[in-house]
């Protein structure tokens, strides 16, 4: 009797700190949605551990009497297998992916279906193998999932959830390959052997470890948030003048170590303070967002664009001599001055001019390079605007002029 006592013992208290694990789960996902409203994940994740919980809950219920098998170890059993669900659907709805709640309730209803089989009556071993795929299947979905995101800023934090889902999908296989070789296991329902009490710790584990897997993964987002917008401009969401003392730092440095080219292509948008006083700054903001949507179209997608002040912008480009700039330049000139802005049904032709300066052997800094594109801007400005002008061909630098 004392020993029926410390084996119940046991099965309990697992029983009860995995469903103290749901509930921090739960509780933790919430309160960090009601911190972030932004993160609708966090809801997923929430309501994973309340699924979890309520599988525990029930359990505790088998113990204490009998309880209808559609219940307990049926009902149970969706609720354990929604809260995995529910952890992937987290993971699609932060990375922009439809969460698919029609699979979980296909999920719910294909688990009630094997409960009603003959094979789910006979022992707990029989029910493990039926639900090991199912719970693999969520879990390499998961990982799959992580893994295919290109971002490497946040990959990092994918990592650790992919590691938990990764090692509780093996030792799940193990357990269920174990029975099916047909080892000598007598599992018993709520029991304590060491097989199922290994698999109740693991379980255990992967709530806590889940838990803070998902918090790093919204922390992580919102610093990558946060550090994106103080290097971006809101209005146009190109790169801001931070982060152009940055990056052009970086770039300058390589460019002395490697001998690569380096350019600075700058432009402004052609009378644009008449454009704000004719038609409004809200009109004025929807031409600098426009010059820049066409802009990106004209440039390639690896060259920097920056907004550096209202109506003036910088793009840095690496590895090309002044012919292939210029013609960079003129391809994005002509494509602004072709593409006019529609207001309120009529086209507003918008133009720019241009400015582009290489960094030279005798430069100091790269901000010397952009001092020569911003004077053959003015240049350009001077002469007629809504052109181009490159500095050592269109604009003369002084020692050729004293000369």
């Amino acid at each position: 009797m004392q020993t029926f006592i410390l084996v119940r013992m046991d099965s309990f208290t697992l029983v009860i700190v995995s469903a103290l694990a749901s509930t921090i789960m739960a509780a933790t996902m919430y309160l960090l949605h009601r911190a972030s409203r932004r993160t609708p994940c966090l809801l997923d994740w929430s309501a994973a551990g309340l699924c979890f919980l309520s599988s525990n809950a029930l359990a505790l219920l088998a113990m204490q009497g009998q309880l209808p098998f559609v219940v307990a170890p049926g009902l149970a059993n969706v609720c354990y297998l929604s809260g995995h669900y529910l952890i992937l659907a987290g993971v699609r709805r932060h990375l922009g992916l439809r969460p698919r709640y029609d699979w979980l309730a296909a999920l719910a209803a294909t688990v009630l279906l094997l409960h009603a089989t003959g094979f789910a009556h006979g022992t707990v071993g029989h029910r493990l193998m039926l639900l090991t795929p199912l719970v693999v299947a969520i879990n390499a979905a998961v990982v799959w999932t992580l893994h295919r995101q290109p971002d490497p800023a946040a990959r990092g934090s994918y990592l650790p959830l992919m590691v938990v889902e990764a090692v509780f999908m093996l030792q799940m296989a193990v357990r269920a390959l174990f029975l099916a070789l047909g080892q000598p296991m007598q599992l018993t329902f709520m029991g304590s052997q060491l097989w199922q009490t290994a698999g109740s710790l693991a379980v255990l584990a992967f709530l806590s470890l889940a838990n803070m897997c998902c918090a790093l993964i919204v922390i992580r987002h919102q610093e990558l948030a946060l550090r994106s917008a103080s290097l971006t401009d809101s209005l146009t969401g190109w790169l801001n003048r931070r982060a152009l003392l940055d990056m052009a730092e970086r770039e300058f440095q390589r460019h002395r170590r490697s001998g690569d080219a380096l350019h600075f292509l700058t432009f402004d948008i052609d009378h644009f303070k008449a454009i704000n006083d004719q038609h409004g700054h809200a009109v004025g903001d929807a031409a600098i967002r426009h010059v820049t949507t066409v802009s990106a179209q004209a440039l390639r997608g690896y060259d920097a664009r920056f907004r550096i002040g209202g109506e003036e912008f910088a793009v840095l480009v690496s590895g090309e001599g002044d012919a292939q700039v210029r013609h960079i330049g003129e391809r994005l000139r002509l494509q602004i001055e072709n593409s006019p802005l529609l207001i309120d049904g009529q086209r507003l032709t918008l133009t720019v001019s241009l400015g582009a300066a290489g960094c030279q052997p005798g430069d100091l800094d790269w901000d010397d390079a952009l001092r020569r594109a911003d004077q053959a801007l003015y240049h350009a400005k001077r002469h007629g605007r809504n052109r181009l002008s490159v500095y050592g061909d269109d604009v003369a630098p002084p020692s050729a002029l004293l000369a």
